[in-house]
């Protein structure tokens, strides 16, 4: 590791401590009782707030807020601290709270984990090591994660629960009780299709006639009981000169994963 690199317009408090090879970008700000392990790398505009430590290799990339104040009601300005190990990425616009006293104090991040943007980790968490936290993964007070959990995006999970080892949480479930390790966790999705968007056509200038045929077009092809390709033959006989009909035709025919009916 080489010596550390503090950009001229980075802020850096002096009571900070940091390892060898720390980098430090442009306006990137390391508070007050802040320890950074050899090898950490705040990008431009990351932000650390103390008192936290942390181990070695970890990456703060633009406009994280780790370490920052609780989010209680009942926090004073007491001294509670972060604390995590190495080799954890955090990416654009994360967040975490370092703990309360009646908490414990402490909030805790162990090794490897990599949390996607925008996601949170509240105040007196345990995460374990080697998670994933997905875009909008969010953990409020007191939840425990174990050892290589996931969690999908826009995910919440309630204060106090607790995510079992090797877990994984779907994209947009809601977790409100504990979780059993080595358990897949989803919300049932029953996403519609309700026709063509008429308002939004007709705002781009599509005629009565154009958004009419659609209609009917759609009618065939979610509302009708024929399968997919019985409703293609009918789409095509019937319109088959339509050119928005033709692109639709066209769209479904080459969907690889199906449409949302």
């Amino acid at each position: 590791m080489g010596e550390v690199q503090i950009h001229a317009q980075a802020l850096v408090s002096p009571e900070a401590k940091l390892g060898k090879g720390v980098q430090v970008g442009a306006f990137a700000v390391v508070g007050s009782g802040v320890e950074l392990g050899q090898g950490c790398v705040l990008h431009e505009h990351a932000v650390v707030r103390g008192p936290a430590k942390f181990g070695a290799r970890n990456v703060f990339h633009p406009f994280t807020v780790i370490g920052g104040d609780p989010q209680d009601h009942t926090y004073r300005g007491e001294r509670v601290e972060l604390a995590a190990g190495d080799g954890n990425i955090f990416r654009e616009y994360v967040t975490i709270s370092r703990g309360t006293t009646k908490g414990g104090g402490t909030t805790r991040v162990g090794n490897e984990n990599f949390f996607l943007a925008y996601s949170h980790v509240g105040h007196d968490c345990q995460v374990g090591n080697n998670t994933l936290f997905v875009n909008g993964a969010t953990l409020a007070g007191h939840v425990t994660v174990q050892d290589y959990v996931t969690i999908g995006a826009f995910s919440p999970v309630h204060q106090f629960c607790r995510l079992g080892r090797y877990a994984y949480i779907g994209a947009c479930t809601v977790i409100t009780q504990d979780v059993l390790p080595f358990a897949l966790v989803v919300t049932e999705r029953e996403t519609k299709c309700f026709g063509p968007n008429t308002i939004g056509l007709e705002r781009k200038g599509f005629s009565a006639e154009r958004i009419k045929t659609l209609q009917r077009a759609f009618r065939v092809l979610l509302r009708s009981r024929k399968n997919t390709s019985q409703a293609l033959a009918e789409l095509r006989k019937t319109w088959g000169d339509s050119a928005d009909v033709k692109e639709l035709m066209d769209f479904v025919e080459k969907a690889e994963r199906g449409i949302v009916k």
